[in-house]
């Protein structure tokens, strides 16, 4: 049974990259997803309490998670679902792991600026579609005319991204 998830929340540690057994580059973070209420006696908003997660990103996710992540961002990150029992030194806990398939920013509380990664060859077996590695018989990354069309379109403008840094920006007297 796989349970997929998505979670909103902000990036816990800074996240490291090290390699499993098998050579596969992994990058690993911790993320916390706070709920708020609103208190109607107090009118105020209220925590209600913090899900900490551990977070896997493989391969070229996990790569680009470690160059645009840091602790404090706002990110949403889907993937599956594990729960895992665990036991050290006469202590023991549970611990709550997502491994992931897509991470990305939180637009509601800032910009970020997208840089697409050139295409792996498709003849590399460790850079799979994630259609793929889940047995999808067809990837939507698999049409050309979709990929021609990103190549023939007019550059992206940008501009706007960049935050206007100058000291009166957006004062006025």
């Amino acid at each position: 049974m796989i349970d997929l998830v998505t979670i909103v929340g902000r990036v816990a540690t800074d996240p490291t990259q090290s390699q499993t057994a098998g050579g596969v580059p992994v990058t690993n973070f911790r993320l916390a997803s706070t709920h708020r209420r609103f208190d109607p006696a107090t009118k105020e908003w209220t925590d209600a309490g913090t899900n900490w997660f551990s977070v896997a990103a493989f391969r070229s996710l996990g790569e680009n998670a470690k160059a645009s992540l840091r602790t404090g961002d706002s990110v949403i990150v889907a993937g599956r679902l594990k729960i895992r029992n665990w036991e050290s030194n006469g202590k023991h806990g549970t611990s709550v792991d997502i491994d992931a398939d897509s991470i990305g920013h939180d637009l509601r509380w800032g910009t970020t600026a997208y840089r697409p990664q050139p295409r792996p060859p498709a003849a590399d077996p460790d850079v799979a579609p994630t259609a793929e590695r889940r047995g999808a018989e067809e990837s939507v990354d698999d049409d050309p005319s979709a990929e021609q069309a990103l190549h023939d379109s007019e550059p992206l403008d940008l501009s706007w991204a960049a935050p206007d840094l100058t000291p009166t920006a957006g004062i006025t007297s």
